[in-house]
């Protein structure tokens, strides 16, 4: 493996959603364009900082795209305070010390206002300490472990309660009560796995085996057959697993006999992009959990999905990372006008309450620096997209402190009061 994807560091930093890390050269029709807008010297300058090379790449070059497509919107449409808006774009290589250099030299020699970046935890938690010595704001776009509430982060990505809590729910509701969890090996598999076990052992759940694998191994023969061993008349496989990982396993799964009406599978690292990856005729019928798919059909959706696909091809898809990355930028334009300044504590305080009618439905950016999501469970169908089976009927407050968890429960955030903060017990 790449040293500078090394698993030490992902021991170490951990990451929260990685479905896009399948490592497998795309097609050029579809490759993502990540070219950066010509300089200007004359507007507001803002940092994109992802992987443009290197294992994340093929995840985050789609993100950037996503960024540049509501930078190109907002300029198209006067602006910010009146100037346009100057992305400054940094490749982190897919390489965490490299994330914190590029977070640097963005913050100290570029002077970005903010910085929209990262896909990985490990990547979020290496440039963490940077944004808060030096008192700057970070952008975040991916769902994620939860477990954190920095002053100097937004995260427009789901925590936990948003996204696999609600589908373990939706599961033993319609699918049964016997969980076999599968996941590679480091910290968001391990974390999330831990709080669906803390989860179906207060519902009645059942967990009959959990294995994990390293991250980008292929050997996934010893899973499946674990998993017929422990299921032999069917039952849940809860899928945490990432990267090219997921094209053995649901290959395997296929070959094996063990069919999604039989073994039905959630995901929560596979979204559009990766179907095509690993193939539509390996998962349909499977099923994953996020807060927004290309197949929303709502005219926000449509109006983004059709702008996408006129500024990078028709080819393409879109999914939820991405969405949250569009959001976000819009997000940070809103609290600016509201602040009428790009300094960062009056933006800070203007983005609390900040609404938007997004892709996926109207969003509130709360004090504890997350977004109200409306949940959703997709089913793959035979286009290769999603066939939406769950749609929450109002938006779902995030939970950064995960209450499943004994050492987080009862916890809370609000930055709104310095008394409370990053991290309080609530009364």
């Amino acid at each position: 493996m790449n040293s500078k994807f090394n698993r030490r560091k992902f021991m170490l930093y951990g990451t929260a959603a990685m479905g896009g890390t399948v490592i497998i050269n795309a097609c050029t029709s579809s490759t993502p364009t990540t070219t950066a807008p010509a300089p200007n010297t004359n507007g507001i300058k803002v940092g994109i900082l992802h992987s443009l090379s290197g294992t994340m790449a093929i995840s985050e070059k789609s993100v950037v795209d996503a960024e540049n497509l509501a930078i190109e919107e907002i300029n198209k449409s006067g602006g910010v305070l009146g100037k346009q808006i100057i992305p400054i774009q940094e490749d982190g290589a897919s390489d965490w010390s490299t994330f914190a250099e590029k977070a640097t030299k963005l913050i100290d020699q570029d002077k970005v206002v903010t910085v929209f970046g990262c896909w990985t935890s490990a990547s979020r938690k290496a440039v963490l300490p940077v944004f808060e010595a030096k008192k700057h704001q970070l952008w975040y776009p991916v769902q994620y472990e939860g477990q954190e509430c920095s002053l100097n982060i937004f995260y427009t990505g789901a925590t936990p309660n948003q996204q696999i809590e609600p589908s373990v729910e939706w599961l033993l509701k319609n699918k049964g009560k016997e969980f076999f969890l599968v996941g590679s090996d480091y910290v968001f598999p391990r974390t999330a796995n831990n709080i669906i076990k803390a989860q179906l052992k207060a519902l009645g759940g059942k967990v009959v085996g959990e294995d994990y694998l390293p991250l980008g191994s292929t050997e996934v023969t010893s899973i499946i057959t674990k998993i017929k061993q422990a299921l032999p008349k069917g039952g849940i496989i809860y899928n945490t697993m990432n990267g090219d990982t997921n094209v053995a396993f649901f290959r395997q799964l296929q070959d094996a006999s063990l069919s999604a009406d039989r073994y039905p599978t959630m995901s929560v690292s596979i979204a559009e992009g990766e179907i095509k990856v690993i193939g539509k005729e390996f998962l349909r019928g499977h099923f994953v959990a996020w807060n927004y798919f290309q197949t929303v059909n709502s005219p926000k959706s449509k109006k983004f999905v059709e702008a996408f696909k006129n500024k990078y091809g028709a080819e393409r898809v879109v999914n939820d990372p991405m969405e949250c990355a569009y959001v976000m930028v819009y997000l940070w334009k809103q609290a600016v006008e509201k602040a009428k300044t790009t300094d960062i504590n009056a933006v800070r305080a203007a983005a609390y309450g900040q609404t938007f009618d997004a892709p996926g439905g109207k969003y509130t950016l709360n004090a504890n620096h997350h977004l109200t999501k409306f949940v959703r469970i997709g089913e793959v169908a035979d286009d290769g997209l999603f066939k939406i089976v769950y749609e929450s009927k109002t938006a779902v407050e995030p939970v950064p402190w995960n209450q499943f968890v004994a050492e987080t429960k009862g916890y809370a955030c609000d930055w709104s009061d310095k008394a409370k903060g990053g991290k309080y017990k609530k009364a």
